[in-house]
């Protein structure tokens, strides 16, 4: 099958934008020694392996106070907190002293604080845009309180709408997010989604480039958001991988017309052992995070805990048929 193809669009880029574009050139050249680099730096500190965690987005309606010994009684090695409105870890509902606590629990848990989930789409309106950088602000500053000597990842979607039609508006706000994200030392990783404007590797990638290619702007990879779109595990890693901070992991399988999300591992359609390997083998030493959609946490009867478990399950089997170390 055909590999995605990298955009690399110059028309009606600003100057300042235009010469990061240019220099995004040389650093992508670059980008996969610099990733067997970092792999390397880290099998030398003793991370040469992969974590496994699951994210609190797929227990709405749990306090992290239960959730994290939840969790950690799974088998799981660490956690994604959920910090979008209307989540337990949302900012407003952390006060110092909560932040303390949920930072203790961890660490007697022996949890490692993966990734915050955001959820925050690029806006033209110029209040919004403020408003969306004093709430990146906040979950920054969420980090370095639940971690202050590696604070999380944050990660989101950038909404819907056609591409081309809205790349120029996220490449502008992207910018003043990196920055914000630059100054709060926080990586911000930006996740293609099947049914966003931003839906495949190679548009993510070129975000990335335009903006001079940070390493405090990165990628999220799911391969559920690329199945039954022409495009194969081996093509969207070797795209994405020199880019990518942070692996998410769920099935999508096809009901009729569309597509739709179940929990990983359930389908049997995914060689997440295969995924492992390439991921590894490619250089990649972070967090594969079970997400559960809320495809799935919507349905009635939902169990967020049996959903975990079941995950937990499929995903410490792939783990141990890949020989990928987990801690």
């Amino acid at each position: 099958m055909k590999q995605p193809t990298l955009r690399r669009d110059e028309e009606d880029l600003p100057e300042p934008t235009r010469r990061a574009w240019i220099a995004s050139m040389a650093l992508g050249v670059a980008a996969s020694s610099a990733l067997v680099r970092r792999a390397t730096a880290l099998a030398e500190q003793g991370a040469d392996r992969l974590t496994l965690s699951i994210g609190t987005y797929s227990l709405k309606g749990m306090a992290l106070e239960e959730a994290v010994p939840a969790v950690a009684g799974i088998g799981y090695d660490g956690i994604e907190i959920a910090v979008q409105p209307g989540f337990d870890g949302e900012p407003l509902k952390m006060p110092a002293g909560r932040r303390k606590t949920v930072r203790g629990l961890l660490a007697d848990h022996g949890l490692i604080l993966t990734a915050l989930m955001e959820q925050i789409s690029p806006s033209p309106d110029a209040k919004q845009h403020q408003a969306d950088l004093d709430r990146l602000r906040l979950v920054f500053e969420l980090a370095h309180d639940l971690n202050p000597k590696q604070p999380p990842l944050v990660q989101t979607v950038l909404g819907g709408g056609a591409w081309e039609e809205r790349k120029n508006l996220f490449r502008d706000r992207l910018a003043d997010w990196l920055a914000v994200a630059e100054d709060a030392k926080v990586t911000l990783a930006i996740k293609p989604h099947r049914g966003g404007a931003m839906s495949r590797p190679d548009e993510a990638i070129w975000l990335i480039r335009q903006l001079g290619d940070s390493p405090r702007l990165r990628m999220v990879y799911d391969y559920s958001h690329y199945a039954f779109r022409d495009m194969t595990v081996d093509d969207t890693v070797r795209t994405a991988l020199p880019y990518t901070a942070h692996i998410a992991v769920k099935d999508a399988v096809r009901d009729g017309e569309k597509v739709k999300f179940v929990l990983a591992g359930s389908s049997g359609l995914f060689d997440y052992a295969a995924l492992l390997r390439r991921l590894f083998q490619g250089g990649y030493r972070g967090d594969v995070c079970c997400e559960v959609s809320s495809m799935v946490s919507r349905e009635p009867g939902y169990d967020g805990v049996a959903a975990a478990k079941t995950c937990y399950r499929n995903l410490a089997a792939a783990f141990k048929e890949a020989n990928v170390a987990r801690p």
